[in-house]
């Protein structure tokens, strides 16, 4: 196995010239990597040693497969050379059922965003151009919504993206130059999951098609983000800083713009998106000056005295009882 490189020596690297230029990592300011041993997110690790120097890695082993165990002894070791402190999470083992690529997402961004927050550091993943890509057209078969060309910012939050600009390719020579070894999920290499068939079978084919497909859409998705941004401050300037707004003037806009406003309020009160809630506008728009409707992924649209807000779709035994109570629609 080789050894690392001194990461400062990377300095130079022309991929290191570029994830610098984003200005996503700052020297001197704490990164949690999410660091699972594979090829980008070893790159990702080089590349904040040397751009910010105050690096953690975070290492998630779910133990669900045989090679977990040694993932995390890879993990260790890698850091051990490059002195990079690891924190690694075991977490409790998944529900019987339920989508488990969500169960494992949920947990890993879930508990490294808490430790982020702890050692007060931006919380950096390898997601590359590739993903960009396989993300956009994974989205674009699967929902109908705006947010499914837009692809991933490089910066949400604290959670910042320095590798979108790379391709898979340029990791792996970046690894290779700096004499970083890595471990491979064989699981990526089979069909079990629609991204993996996405990668394996649907790009090829694109990139067949158009040898610039894959750049046009990333082109794509970076104009129709920085228009995105031309629509929030729209959205800003008719909501001015509340949560809900007036059913007659939402009425009274575009129904585009009130499409906006809508998924807006609906995922600010569920904290995260409640994806749907932009196609079902009509049916909120024609609701009474006192009426409310439950929509997909636990949120409510509630109108009382002519004023449309979201909130969490109350339990079902609530429901129950608040019809009985009063009789109105809940």
């Amino acid at each position: 196995m080789r050894s690392a490189r001194d990461p400062g020596a990377g300095a130079a690297d022309p991929a290191i010239v570029r994830i610098a230029e984003e200005g996503l990592l700052v020297p001197g300011v704490p990164v949690l990597v999410m660091y699972s041993g594979g090829r980008d997110s070893t790159c990702l690790l080089h590349a904040c040693m040397t751009i910010a120097g105050a690096v953690t890695a975070f290492h998630v082993n779910y133990g669900l497969r045989a090679e977990a165990d040694a993932d995390e002894r890879h993990c260790a070791e890698t850091c051990e050379r490059l002195g990079v402190e690891l924190s690694v999470h075991r977490p409790q083992p998944p529900p019987q059922s339920g989508n488990l690529q969500a169960w494992a997402r949920e947990v890993r961004y879930g508990e490294a965003a808490s430790e982020a927050r702890t050692r007060r550091a931006i919380l950096a993943v390898g997601h590359t151009a590739d993903d960009q890509v396989e993300t956009i057209v994974y989205r674009l078969i699967s929902s109908p919504a705006r947010r499914a060309v837009l692809g991933m910012r490089p910066r949400d939050g604290e959670l910042v993206r320095p590798l979108l600009s790379l391709t898979r390719a340029e990791t792996t020579a970046y690894c290779e130059r700096h004499g970083l070894v890595w471990r491979d999920d064989a699981t990526n290499d089979g069909d079990a999951y629609v991204r993996n068939r996405i990668r394996n079978e649907l790009l090829p084919l694109i990139r067949e098609l158009h040898p610039a497909a894959e750049q046009n859409l990333l082109t794509l998705a970076a104009r129709l983000r920085d228009e995105g941004d031309v629509l929030d401050a729209l959205v800003d300037s008719e909501l001015d800083g509340g949560d809900r707004i007036a059913l007659e003037r939402l009425r009274r806009l575009p129904l585009s713009l009130s499409r906006l406003i809508l998924q807006r309020l609906a995922d600010g009160a569920l904290g995260r998106p409640a994806p749907g809630t932009a196609r079902r506008a009509e049916e909120i728009l024609s609701l009474s000056n006192h009426a409310a409707l439950d929509l997909p992924h636990g949120v409510r649209a509630v109108v009382r005295k002519g004023v449309v807000g979201f909130t969490p779709t109350p339990p079902l035994g609530v429901r129950r009882a608040a019809r009985a109570g009063d009789g109105r629609p809940q």
